[in-house]
C-alpha cells in the first residue's frame, strides 16, 4: 500500500463530504437557490462520479469504509490494506467537513443545526424510527455494493463504471434522505457528527453498523452470484483503465 493511495482516498472522501454535505448545508436551505432533495442527491452522485474518474486508477476510489470492507469480503481487495484505507477515509471526511464548516460559519447568521448529520427518530428528516433507519441503511448500502461489484467486474465495460456508481448513489439519496439523511458511508457520517456532537455522536453507531452489515452481505452475495468466474483479489476497477503503451 502506497502513500499515494491513502492520500487519494483522503482527498476523495473530503470531496464527497464537501460536495454532498456542502450542497445540503449551503445550497439546499438557501431560498433563492433551493436545490432541494433532487439537487442534494445529484451532488452526492456527482462527487463519486468525478472522483472515480480522477483517482480510480490510483486507489480504486472507495471513499467509504463499508465499500472497502465489502470489497474485501468479495475477494476484490486485500484485507491487509483495509485499515489504512478506512483511516484515510475518516480523516479525509473530517477534513472535508472542516472546510465546509469554515465556509458556512462565515455567514453572519450561521447556525450549526444538524449540519447534514445522519439520524433517526427525532433526528430523521421524516421522523422515521430506529428500525426503519436500520433497514434503509443496510438495504441501500447492500445494493450500492452490488452495483459497484458488478460494474467493476473484469467482464464489464470499465469506462461506464463511474457513471453507474454515481447514478446509483444519486438514486440511493433520492430514496433515503427522508429516512436518515442518507449515510451508506460511515466516514461521511462521522465527519458531520464530529461537528454536531451530542445526538449525532450518540446515534453514530447505527451509521457504522448498518452500512457495514449491508456491504458485507452484498460482498458474500456477489461471491455466490459470480462464483463461476472468480476474479483475483485486487482493487476494484472504478475508473477507466489507463492505456498501456
Amino acid at each position: 500500500m502506497t502513500s499515494q493511495k491513502l492520500a487519494a482516498e483522503a482527498l476523495g472522501t473530503a470531496w464527497l463530504v464537501l460536495g454532498g454535505c456542502g450542497s445540503a448545508v449551503l445550497a439546499a436551505a438557501f431560498p433563492e437557490v433551493g436545490i432541494g432533495l433532487l439537487g442534494v442527491s445529484l451532488a452526492f452522485g456527482l462527487t463519486v462520479l468525478t472522483m472515480a474518474f480522477a483517482i480510480g486508477h490510483i486507489s480504486g476510489c472507495h471513499l467509504n469504509p463499508a465499500v472497502t470492507l465489502g470489497l474485501v469480503v468479495a475477494g476484490r481487495f486485500p484485507a491487509g490494506e483495509a485499515p489504512g484505507y478506512i483511516a484515510a477515509q475518516v480523516l479525509g471526511g473530517i477534513a472535508g467537513a472542516a472546510i465546509l464548516y469554515a465556509i458556512a460559519s462565515g455567514k453572519p447568521d450561521f447556525v450549526l443545526g444538524g449540519f447534514a448529520a445522519n439520524g433517526y427518530g427525532a433526528n430523521s428528516p421524516g421522523g422515521y424510527g430506529l428500525g426503519s433507519a436500520f433497514v434503509a441503511e443496510v438495504a441501500m448500502t447492500g445494493f450500492f455494493l452490488l452495483v459497484i461489484l458488478g460494474v467493476t467486474s473484469r467482464r464489464a465495460p470499465a469506462s461506464l463504471a463511474p457513471i453507474a456508481i454515481g447514478l446509483c448513489l444519486t438514486l440511493i439519496h433520492l430514496i433515503s434522505i427522508p429516512v436518515t439523511n442518507t449515510s451508506v458511508n460511515p466516514a461521511r457520517s462521522t465527519s458531520q457528527a464530529v461537528f454536531v456532537g451530542g445526538w449525532a455522536i450518540g446515534q453514530l453507531w447505527l451509521f457504522w453498523v448498518a452500512p457495514i452489515l449491508g456491504a458485507v452481505g452484498a460482498g458474500l452475495l456477489h461471491r455466490w452470484l459470480d462464483r463461476d468466474a472468480p476474479e483475483p483479489a485486487d482493487s476494484a476497477r472504478v475508473a477507466v483503465e489507463q492505456p498501456r503503451g
